[in-house]
């Protein structure tokens, strides 16, 4: 069958409908382990486990051992799992062909091939799609983060304010695990029927509402010295958290942004999400950064973020890390 998307997949596996291959690849790991979880949880009973599941690790095994594996019969079951992780450390993934030509209808075989993408186009790919799964696991941009957080929200019954959507989306990344983990501590705690806030987020989870890098941004593009200068004494004071190289990161991924937006400024908002590949909270700050500062002055900092992203890593830097963002904040907005 052709590449299908991790939906299709999921709604396939919850009504049993299993495949005899399903060669889950891409650099978004989340959808590979979520894919992964449920077969290994759902295709066989606990009883029927013991002898008929095996997961093993792709530098832990040669191609006659996999084999051996694959092609033998399942006890006192209908089928056998067979999860092969870490798939992209096996050496031996060009020797499948046969055996993806002709996979054994009693095993179900689960590759995962993480952080990568298969060469597209070989006799391997075209082998699975014929006879099995093959999904691409890719990367979701910027601009979709939010409406992952708002499916999440939704799947498990939480409710958030928009705020709080914000905070979340802003501090957390493309980080879908550590999202999807987050969330449900949040939902573990939250009261039902009530509308998770910003201040129920720093309770729990440990993002300052009024300290992170969201807010730096924030003051950043307003030229507000004073809260910038407020929220790098906490980062200062919070370094585990806040880390110069983490924080520098995230600006570097904002000014680049800024930098591109004066290309396409006079597009209207959803536009420019798609050209920027960001999200409709990110155009905001970037039309007020249009206001105060010129494409000039974001070509600066970006060469400027580059420079104290060096530094924080130790090169030609030995000072304290809270006085180097403390210059790094100054110098970006004067």
């Amino acid at each position: 069958m052709p590449e299908l998307d991790y939906q299709t997949i999921i709604k396939d596996l919850k009504a049993r409908s299993f495949a005899p291959i399903y060669f889950l690849q891409g650099e978004e790991p989340y959808y590979i382990d979520k894919v992964s979880d449920f077969i290994e949880e759902h295709a066989l009973s606990e009883a029927e486990k013991s002898f008929n599941q095996t997961i093993i690790y792709g530098r832990d095994v040669n191609h006659n051992s996999l084999m051996d594996i694959v092609r033998r019969y399942p006890m006192m079951s209908e089928k056998q799992v067979v999860i092969l992780k870490e798939a992209q450390n096996y050496d031996y993934l060009d020797k499948l062909d046969g055996y993806f030509d002709k996979p054994m209808p009693s095993t179900i075989l689960v590759i995962c091939y993480k952080y990568k993408k298969f060469r597209k186009g070989t006799k391997a790919q075209k082998a699975v799609e014929k006879n099995g799964v093959f999904m691409n696991s890719e990367k979701l941009k910027d601009q979709q983060i939010p409406a992952f957080v708002a499916a999440k929200a939704q799947n498990i019954g939480l409710r958030l304010d928009p705020n709080a959507a914000n905070l979340l989306v802003e501090y957390l990344g493309n980080d879908l695990s550590k999202i999807e983990n987050q969330m449900d501590k949040l939902a573990l705690n939250a009261q039902q029927g009530v509308a998770v806030t910003t201040a129920d987020i720093e309770k729990y989870i440990g993002i300052s509402k009024d300290y992170n890098v969201f807010e730096l941004t924030d003051a950043l593009v307003r030229k507000d010295h004073g809260k910038a200068q407020k929220v790098v004494k906490y980062f200062a004071g919070n370094p585990k958290d806040h880390h110069p190289i983490m924080v520098i990161a995230f600006l570097y991924s904002f000014y680049s942004k800024a930098y591109a937006y004066f290309h396409y400024k006079n597009q209207n908002d959803n536009e420019l999400m798609k050209s920027l590949e960001t999200y409709w909270g990110a155009i905001q700050n970037l039309r007020t950064y249009g206001k105060n500062y010129t494409q000039a002055d974001a070509e600066k900092s970006v060469a400027l973020l580059h420079e104290y992203d060096l530094k924080s890593k130790g090169v030609d830097y030995t000072g304290d890390e809270g006085d180097l963002l403390r210059e790094l904040v100054f110098r970006l907005m004067n």
